[in-house]
Formats: C-alpha cells, structure tokens, sequence
C-alpha cells in the first residue's frame, strides 16, 4: 500500500513503522522474522508486528530489541493517536491468544513471549494504571525505553519521541512533527547511503510526506522525492507494459499512464475509506459513542455518521462487508 493518499494527504503509519522497525534491528535482520498484521484468527483480530527470533539464544544488538525473547509481540500507535490502558489489556490479551492458539498444549512456552508498546507520545495515564492498578514497577531505562516488571511478560513501552537521535534515527523520526531542519538533514544524508534499500525509500517517502514543509528546506529534497516516486510508478508501467504491449508506441504508453493514474487512485481511496471504517469499526467494538468516537479522531461527529451508522445497524459485518454497503450508499 501507498504510504500517503496523494488526493486528502492522508498518512499511512503503519507500513512505516513496519519497515522502520527492520532498519533500527538491520545487524540481526538475519536472525528476525518480520510478519506485519499478523492475523490471530479468521475474526478481524491481529498483532500488528509478529518478530520471531530464529536463534533463541542469540542476543539482538539494537537497544530496542535486546529484551527479546523466541516471539514478540509489537502494538504500534500513529503519531496522532495515543496508547491507552484498554491498548495495553487488548494486547495482553492478544499476546495471551497468540500463546493459546496452538495445535499442542504448551506448545508456545509463556516464556518465550514478550510485548512492546510504541507511541510518539508518553503515555502518561497508562504509566500510572500499570504502577498503581497493576502494581508493576516502570523504569526509564534508557532515552524513550521504558521497562515494565511485575508480570511474567516482559513488557517495554518505547516513546519514539524520545529515542536516541544517534542510536534510532529512523524510529524517532516517523512522526508529522519533525520540529528541526538539522534532523530533516540527517535523514536525507542517512537515506542516500542506503537509497537502493526498498525499507528506507518505504520510511523516507512517508516522513517527507508528513513533513513536506520542512524538507523544501533542506537541499536535494525534491530530487529524492521525485526520485522514490519515479521509481514506483516506472516500475508500475513496465508491469502494464509488458502485460499489454508487444511493441511500445508514444500514444499506447500515454493511455496506459492514464489508466494507471485512475486505477492508483480509485485503490487509494478505496484503502482510504477501509483504513477509517476499521479505526471506527473497532471503537465501536468498544461501545464509544459517535461524539467520544469523533473527538478521538479529531474531527466534526458529521465526518463519522455515515460508516457509524453503517456499523451500528449491522452487527456482525466486518469491514470488508462494512465498505461494500458504504461503496454502495
């Protein structure tokens, strides 16, 4: 999926994050499996990040992952969304389904589990349910690694906030609120070492996206936007080409582009629309109610009523089956 919608400016985190989270753990990435949205049943429940480490006794380098055991599961919050106590039970829960859905009893060993938390933000009302609901002690153990103990998961809480500059870079800076141009420089001088590398040109794109302002500062911005984007729609059309085309001509290409354009945007904002049924579909999940919902989202409770009411008067349907009756409203 595109990391932007390029008609609403809309910003897709999560496959960001997804391929951030690779580069930060690049020294073991041939001791890690990454699985995005892994699917913990038929039902629409799923961790968003499944890391497996294919040595278990193999210790992982980077800082936010030397806490890893065998499996790990990994929740990520976009920048403008925040972690939530109810965020940490769901996916206590998860990681405790994930354990028990196996064929053999016992088969994933609880000690093999471990959970991580990410959000921008510090999570400040969660911190607190944890020491004094919980009874866990949190520790800053490091700039935005906080450690959870008290539970026989080991639990961190990482704010990508304040992460190291030095030590995770490109973690600390997946967020709409790059504040200086000296951290847009860096990016941009870290990304043209490894612009052949797709998980860089996956992040890049998406944090120039959310901070296009800031980057028409820094010099040879444009040339490596343009670039990153050239590239995926060049790859695109030799796709079509070779599919429709036994011999290229001007005009065939010029309608091939088109119809490309058309298709690319109609799947956009098809992504666009499921990405907002299934935020609502899960608050709704929860019994929020149309106004909570919309402050949540932060916006006017008009924007949300159609697929609200769509949810709310059929219980039951999933979001593929929620999109197609709001496709055809």
């Amino acid at each position: 999926m595109e990391q932007t919608n390029k008609e609403t400016g809309t910003i897709y985190w999560h496959p960001a994050f997804y391929a951030g989270i690779q580069i930060e753990l690049l020294d073991d990435a041939d001791n890690l499996e990454f699985e995005s949205e892994h699917l913990l049943s038929k039902k629409p429940m799923q961790i968003d990040i499944l890391i497996i480490k294919k040595e278990s006794d193999r210790p992982v380098k980077k800082n936010i992952g030397r806490f890893f055991r065998k499996r790990n599961i990994v929740e990520y919050k976009s920048p403008d969304d925040s972690l939530s106590i109810d965020d940490f039970y769901k996916v206590y829960g998860y990681a405790c389904f994930y354990k028990s859905d196996t064929a053999a009893v016992n088969e994933i060993p609880l000690e093999e589990l471990t959970i991580t938390l990410v959000s921008e933000g510090y999570p400040r009302e969660l911190i607190r349910h944890l020491r004094e609901v919980r009874g866990y002690e949190v520790e800053n153990t490091e700039d935005g690694i906080y450690s959870v103990t008290g539970d026989k998961i080991p639990i961190q809480i990482l704010v990508t906030r304040q992460l190291s500059r030095k030590e995770n870079l490109w973690l600390r800076s997946l967020t709409n609120k790059l504040d200086t141009r000296e951290n847009a420089k860096l990016l941009v001088e870290d990304y043209v070492e490894h612009k052949k590398n797709k998980l860089h040109n996956a992040v890049i794109e998406t944090i120039m996206r959310a901070n296009q302002k800031l980057f028409e500062e820094v010099n040879g911005m444009s040339d490596i936007f343009m670039e990153i984007v050239q590239e995926k729609f060049d790859k695109k059309l030799k796709e079509e080409l070779d599919k429709k085309l036994a011999k290229e001509t001007k005009e065939i290409k010029e309608e091939i582009k088109a119809e490309m354009k058309e298709e690319m945007k109609e799947e956009m904002k098809k992504a666009r629309i499921t990405d907002r049924i299934t935020m609502i579909w899960k608050k709704c999940a929860k019994d929020k109610s149309l106004t909570v919902i919309a402050n949540e989202m932060e916006t006017e409770p008009e924007e949300v009523l159609p697929i609200y009411n769509l949810i709310i008067e059929n219980p039951g349907k999933t979001v593929d089956e929620i999109y197609t009756l709001f496709a055809e409203s």
